[in-house]
């Protein structure tokens, strides 16, 4: 488990053989948002076996433009490797930014063939997928 800390941003990362979570906690915007984005390439980098990043955000505060804009990017990321991107326990804020901006779906639903996958049969079977959360299969508060 490593933490890094921002003047605005702290992230808590803890990795597990093929999932790596990071906590993150205060504000993600202009100045802060760019820490989360190169904490997140650089797990994609050194980890290619690599098939959940789970993002907790319980305790995000404020969200900007380019907080946004960097969730945004590290899905892109996450896509492009085959990585399942998890937004999990979103605040109201969150998801009310998300909703507003058309992009909970986008950020949250299962890329295609994912279903199938033995991970996401298990997810499903511990009622943690797309159908148990009409949202998306992450978490929210």
């Amino acid at each position: 488990m490593t933490t890094s800390p921002t003047p605005d941003l702290r992230m808590t990362t803890v990795d597990a053989a093929r999932t790596v979570r990071i906590e993150v906690t205060g504000d993600l915007d202009y100045d802060s948002a760019p820490h989360l984005l190169a904490a997140v390439t650089g797990k994609l980098d050194a980890r290619p076996d690599l098939e959940d990043l789970h993002l907790h955000c319980a305790g995000l505060d404020a969200v900007d433009s380019m907080g946004l804009s960097v969730l945004l990017m590290i899905h892109r990321h996450t896509s492009e490797a085959g990585v399942r991107l998890h937004l999990d326990h979103r605040t109201a804020r969150l998801e009310r930014l998300l909703t507003i901006t058309g992009t909970l779906e986008h950020l949250t639903t299962l890329p295609a063939g994912a279903a199938n996958s033995p991970t996401s049969t298990a997810r499903t079977m511990s009622g943690n997928c797309a159908t148990a959360h009409p949202a998306g299969p992450d978490h929210t508060t």
